[in-house]
């Protein structure tokens, strides 16, 4: 896979390809990062990528002449097929289910915006999706296209040393992850729950999938609506909120 970025600041967006999974997934060939820096891009000796807005207001705008030729020239080094996004906290969330699409296609080029955006003229004309980490504000895009290279990258085959480990991963099944537990045993007089400790892989599945249900229902209401429970997954939700209340004395959210 082929990702470009368009960004000020190329060092923070390169330092992720030194790291972790992402930069496992470069050493391995599976993976390949490039940036291109908009200032390469400017005819004048103060190398300007940015202007007042038009009808006033605080703040600069990036202008369209070099981010235009950033981006044309990141969609070279891309293969064909290969979307343009705008990180903006205008574009849709980003989430699992955009991941793994994007973990299927060949490249794509993240354009990450600074100062009060970028010229909407530019946007609408070279920019694909926009795409968002959620409501709240940065000070630019870079972050975000962080973000989504190591949650994309982390699908591609061969990037994990274990596949199963991006098929269990938190939200693939719409759900927040179940608790992890390692070595010793006791701490601080906490033990690992009983069951962990059976080997009897079938009542390890079921409890795992009950703490999922059970802690997204109490933290991330919303993404149980858009999930549909059955009559097991509803038996084991009810069997959690009633364990939590004899264990709190008092009801999810009381």
């Amino acid at each position: 896979m082929r990702v470009q970025v368009v960004t000020l600041f190329p060092e923070m967006v390169s330092a992720v390809a030194e790291y972790g999974v992402v930069g496992r997934a470069v050493g391995r060939g599976i993976l390949s990062i490039g940036c291109q820096d908009p200032r390469a891009f400017t005819d004048d000796v103060h190398r300007t990528v940015d202007d007042r807005p038009y009808g006033g207001g605080p703040g600069m705008v990036m202008k369209f002449e070099p981010i235009a030729a950033a981006l044309d020239t990141a969609r070279t080094r891309v293969p064909e097929g290969s979307p343009v996004v705008y990180l903006t906290p205008q574009g849709r969330v980003f989430d699992q289910a955009v991941a793994r699409r994007y973990s299927s296609l060949p490249g794509i080029v993240l354009l990450a915006g600074r100062y009060e955006g970028i010229d909407e003229r530019l946007i609408e004309s070279r920019v694909d999706e926009e795409l968002s980490l959620g409501d709240f504000v940065m000070s630019g895009g870079e972050i975000a296209a962080m973000a989504v290279i190591d949650a994309v990258v982390r699908l591609l085959p061969g990037v994990l040393g274990d596949q199963k480990s991006a098929e269990q991963d938190s939200f693939m099944g719409g759900l927040l992850d179940y608790p992890h537990y390692t070595r010793p045993e006791e701490i601080d007089g906490r033990r690992v729950p009983e069951v962990l400790l059976s080997g009897d892989h079938a009542r390890i599945a079921a409890w795992r999938y009950k703490q999922a249900l059970g802690r997204t229902y109490v933290r991330r209401p919303d993404l149980v609506d858009r999930t549909e429970l059955g009559e097991q997954a509803r038996k084991l939700l009810d069997e959690y909120l009633q364990e939590l209340k004899e264990r709190t004395g008092r009801p999810p959210g009381g």
